[in-house]
């Protein structure tokens, strides 16, 4: 985590990854109350998905063009749009309590301006 004059040099440093790295870790929390049988569908789903928006903020973090970046943190979001999709299927079935369910949705949906935003800065270099 260098951050030098406010400068981001790593991907670890932009707020999109921190608040999604706040989810991937909610996520990883709340289905470790799963039952057993949801191991290898829901939970597994979940957490890939998760794991899955911070690594390609990371990798788009990496990428030379800004093109490039656009890609993989538009991938990042559509991450986040399904595991809001999945959340509700959490919801409905009742392995989660509401308010943790609240907890997460209101955290998805701050992910999901951020890496909005990432979107548009980035594509604004493009231009």
């Amino acid at each position: 985590m260098n951050k030098e004059l406010g400068k981001i040099k790593s991907f670890t440093d932009l707020n999109a990854w921190k608040e999604g790295h706040k989810l991937v870790l909610m996520v990883y929390g709340v289905t470790k109350t799963f039952p057993k049988e949801e191991l290898f569908a829901l939970v597994s789903q979940m957490r890939r998905c998760a794991v899955s928006i911070t690594s390609n903020i990371a990798e788009g973090f990496s990428r030379q063009s800004y093109k490039e970046k656009v890609q993989f943190y538009s991938i990042s979001q559509g991450s986040v749009t399904e595991l809001q999709s999945q959340l509700l299927v959490d919801r409905d079935i009742g392995y989660t309590t509401k308010e943790k369910f609240q907890e997460i949705a209101e955290q998805t949906v701050k992910v999901h301006k951020i890496i909005n935003g990432l979107i548009k800065k980035s594509k604004s270099h493009n231009s």
